[in-house]
């Protein structure tokens, strides 16, 4: 996969592999809590990908292991309202004209969050190939 996409469509598509992605993951579903598109397992919300539809340039994830380093990239910051202090991370799909991770980093990014949030039943699953 990997290769960098800059803002626009290649941001929309980046988007829609997350969504794709994210939502084979075992027990995934999508909530649509506060008109944002969320995508939950076991009821908790494990990617936050803002709006449904074009034109939302970052996700928010849960990243206990990698997201201090990164934090250190141009395409990521601690998510607001006080969830950056819980290990929540904003990452960039492809912010317009700015640098953008590769495809398989996003994944993931997104892979550990379900990780951390999902119960472990279903990272059981995950472990044992059950999508």
């Amino acid at each position: 996969m990997g290769g960098e996409a800059k803002g626009g469509a290649a941001s929309d598509s980046a988007k829609e592999a997350v969504r794709a992605f994210a939502l084979g993951l075992p027990g995934a579903w999508e909530d649509h809590p506060w008109g944002e598109s969320a995508i939950k397992a076991g009821g908790k919300v494990f990617a936050f990908l803002g709006a449904p539809g074009p034109g939302f340039g970052r996700m928010g994830v849960k990243l206990p292991e990698s997201g201090g380093a990164l934090l250190s990239t141009p395409f990521a910051r601690p998510m607001g309202y006080g969830l950056g202090k819980s290990g929540w991370v904003e990452v960039a799909f492809g912010e317009s004209g700015g640098e953008a991770p590769p495809l398989d980093l996003l994944l993931e990014c997104v892979e550990e969050s379900y990780r951390a949030v999902a119960p472990k039943a279903l990272v059981r699953q995950l472990d044992a190939g059950g999508g």
